[in-house]
This record gives C-alpha cells, structure tokens and sequence, in this order.
C-alpha cells in the first residue's frame, strides 16, 4: 500500500469522455485516456484492506460480487500509484488474459463490491486496469509469446467470443496445437459484432489481439460453421479435444401481433449488420441496410444491449429514440436489501441514454411498460407501437406477474424497433449431432470447474454452459475449460 492515506485525501474521478453531442457525430471509442499523475492518484484510493472483496469473484445474491476472474486488483494499484507500469502489466496479465476488453466494457463488479464503497465513492479500478494494459500496448511491452515446445496433441476451440480466445489462448501456452473455429467472416464473436465499435474499437483493439495470437502459433478458421460446414462428429475425428464456446445465440421474441412487419429486428442483427458494414466499407459513412436514420427508433429492453442499440441509432442519425423497459425503475440508492457486497441494483445513466438526452432532453427510457402489438402502416412497413403501462404484484402462487392499466393504453410512433430482451441459451445442431446433455435452459450440460460434457474428450464453456453473462464471466469459464483440457491430455496441468 503506497499511500496509507490516499483514500482520505483523494476524490474520485473516472476517466472523463468526450461530450455527448462532441462524440456521436463519428463511431470512435469515446472514452479518453487520462494521464499518469491522475492515475497514480486514484490508485493511492485502494486500502490494501484486510479482505479485498474486489477479487474474490463470489457468487452473492444470484450475481458477481468481485472480480470472476479474480484480478490481483489491489497489487496493481500500489503498482501504479509506485509508477512500476511494467510490474502492472504483468500482475494484471497473470489472472486476464485480455484486459484491453474487460476494462473497456465489463460493468466492473469489482468496483461494486470495493471496501471502500461502503463509505466512500469506490477506487476506479476499471480506468486503472484499462490504462495499464493500453500502456503496456504503447510501450511494446506485449509482444509474441509462443510456447517453447509442442505437446503433440490437437485441441479445436468451437467460438471465437471470449471464452473461446481465452481457452484458446491458455491451450496455445500449454504447447497444445489450437484451431479456433468461428463461423462469422471475423474472429472475435460477441466481442467483434456484439459491442459497438465506439465501445471497443475492432481494428485497434480487438483485431490487434488476435494478430497477436495469431503469432503466437494459434491458427484461426472462419466462415466454418461446425454442424453445418463441418458435423460435429467429423470434427470430433480430427482432434484430441474439443471445447465448445459458441455462445448463448438464440434470442428471446416477442410473438405479438404485427411481429412480422418490415422494420421489426432483433437487436444482434442490427448491431451485427451495423459494425459489419462499418469495417467492410472502412467507415465511409454510407449506412447499413438496417439502419435508423431520419426514423422513429423504439429499443424493447434494457440491459448493455438496449444502450448499445440507443447509441448506434443517434449515430445513425434517428429522428427519435425511445427505450421501454418493463421493470420498474431501479432506486437511486442500495436499498435494505441489496446490501455491499452485492451488485448495486441502482439507477445509472449509461453512455447511450446519456445522448439520447443531450439530443432529446430527457432520458429516453419508459419503465413499466408492455408492448402490445406492433402497427402496419398499411403497406406491410411497421408505423408504430401499442403500449400500455403495468404494475407488478404476486399472484396466488407467490409469482410477481403483470396487471395491465388499461386507462393508459396508447401508441406512440416507429418505424424500426430493435428486440433487446436476452437471450434463450445456444443453438441445439451441435447438442443433436454429438448427442449432448442440456440442462432445463437448453444450455450444454457441463459442471463448472470441470467443463466436460457426457461425451468424453468434450468440454463447453462461456454463455453456452452458463447461459447469457458478462464478458469477464466467459474468460473465467474459457481458461477454467483451458486448465480441465490439458489436464485431461496431459494428466495433469500448470495452467492457473
């Protein structure tokens, strides 16, 4: 501990962004990157308490309380407060494999759960880890590592999300022979198409890492779809191992009527379209064919999703942008029962909603509202929305349902809504053709801490084993499936 009084002395300041209104006319990353001196300051913040709650990664009330991957946060800190970047790098590098990712768009659980958020604003562990690694980037200090000798055996890595690199990328260091198999036309997944370029930058960040993996002897294969370019019985003939991380893909519907009009998208395609024709076309700004410009926006859902939906419609140039939420509207304050070290469940104003402000005037979420149908325009063209205000209230069962206020029927006007409700858990053809066990929420059957499956040789990691979570959740399970493979090749395993 650098500073035994640093928390007493020093407020605490994020990394500050660009103006709304100054950031949404391009799709750079809009956070902007604060000098040494106000780093080493915020790290003097960190305690060096006698429990530090901001690694241990514990499950507490149904969420993340900490750090799942466990970061050596504190030690980093003192590193940084010392001006020992290098030393940084490395304690940070030693239980993350990609923190210029988790510390761009991981909600930092870390930081809800920091002792000295009890009672003070907690330490800005999550601008301090991406500035770390970013200097580590600037300086040269992240370079090819490859393994110094091969082990002979052949492990393939079906995804390439999170939990797909970081399994791939502990294997690669074990000596293992690694094939990553991604079915889109670029390696990354939910990291590549599923965030926003103004959130991670794709070519800067995302593509820079897989470059580097690349090097390091990892071979990468995309545009293959396994069980349908390549069954999964065949694949399973080619390699001594396989771990499945394809995600939890299928998103959740809303079967209403008008479902089916043109203008109705579920939010990963229009994301996924919009990031897609931004790097194919090297951001010219032509639009893509889904796009929200001169429309009526409505995004149904909340979530890191929802948000991300808002902002690549204002970027698009949308005439308006509404969020509807069906939960109420969360307390600006823990309550009595969300008590540290949970997650606090308290309202924030997010990147996108903080736009849509600047632009509108208000915040653009509705809470407590249900869509009824969606409306034609006559033409086949979704025109608008019909919704209609809820309250919540236990049945006889002791279930919270909706009621409906009928006297607050209405509709409001659009002509693109983007469905941002979650997801169902992954597609089945690979569970079909390996015969693989599901659990009730149809996700592969695997233990947590063992990660194989009911066919031997076969593990499943990520939002496929899981169901749909955090992107520091799917490191977590990448390199946990990566430790249980080599050990099941090997006999035994270094791998942390």
């Amino acid at each position: 501990m650098g500073k035994p009084t640093g928390f007493l002395e020093v407020e605490r300041k994020t990394t500050s962004e660009k103006e709304p209104l100054e950031r949404i006319r391009n799709w750079n990353e809009f956070k902007i990157q604060p000098g040494d001196n106000h780093l080493q300051q915020q790290g003097s913040r960190c305690m060096d308490c006698g429990t530090p709650f901001c690694h241990t990664g514990h499950m507490v009330g149904g969420m993340a309380s900490g750090c799942p991957i466990n970061n050596l946060i504190p030690e980093w800190n003192d590193l940084v407060y010392r001006d020992r970047w290098k030393e940084a790098l490395e304690r940070l590098h030693k239980t993350n494999n990609f923190p210029e990712f988790t510390g761009r768009v991981c909600p930092a659980p870390c930081e809800g759960s920091c002792v000295l958020g009890i009672i003070e604003p907690p330490v800005t562990i999550k601008n301090i880890e991406s500035s770390i690694v970013d200097r580590g980037w600037d300086e040269g200090w992240i370079t090819p590592q490859p393994p110094e000798k091969r082990t002979g055996r052949k492990v393939a890595v079906i995804g390439s999300g999170p939990a797909g690199l970081a399994c791939a990328d502990q294997l690669n260091q074990a000596g293992h022979s690694v094939t990553v198999y991604e079915r889109a036309d670029r390696i990354g997944g939910l990291l590549m198409y599923g965030i926003p370029n103004m959130k991670l930058d794709k070519v800067k960040v995302v593509q820079r890492r897989v470059r580097l993996m690349e090097a390091e002897g990892v071979i990468f294969n995309t545009g293959c779809e396994i069980g349908k370019d390549i069954s999964a019985t065949q694949l399973k003939m080619n390699f001594d191992a396989e771990v499945y991380c394809t995600g939890a893909t299928r998103p959740r519907d809303l079967p209403i009527p008008g479902r089916e009009l043109d203008g109705v998208h579920f939010a990963m395609d229009f994301l996924t379209e919009n990031t897609k024709h931004l790097l194919d076309t090297s951001f010219d700004g032509s639009l893509p064919t889904i796009h929200a410009r001169d429309k009526d926006v409505v995004v149904i859902g909340g979530g890191d999703t929802g948000t991300d939906c808002v902002g690549t419609s204002i970027r698009h140039g949308c005439r308006s942008v509404t969020q509807l939420e069906i939960l109420p509207r969360p307390p600006d304050e823990r309550q009595v029962d969300n008590p540290w070290p949970e997650w606090p469940k308290i309202h924030r104003m997010d990147y996108g909603q903080e736009e849509a402000k600047a632009l509108q005037g208000e915040d653009p979420r509705q809470y407590l509202v249900m869509t009824e149908r969606f409306i034609d325009d006559g033409n086949g063209n979704l025109a608008g929305l019909e919704i209609i205000e809820i309250e919540w209230g236990k049945d006889d069962q002791g279930r919270f349902v909706p009621t409906k206020k009928e006297d607050t029927r209405r509709t409001i006007p659009a002509q693109l809504v983007t469905l941002a409700m979650g997801f169902l858990g992954p597609e089945q053809v690979v569970a079909e053709q390996l015969g693989l066990e599901t659990d009730p929420g149809t996700n592969l059957k695997a233990e947590h801490g063992s990660f194989e499956t009911n066919v031997e040789g076969v593990f499943a990691a990520g939002d496929c084993r899981r169901g749909q979570s955090l992107v520091v959740w799917a490191i977590n399970e990448g390199r946990g499936a990566a430790r249980e493979v080599d050990r099941y090749l090997m006999g035994t395993t270094y791998l942390p």
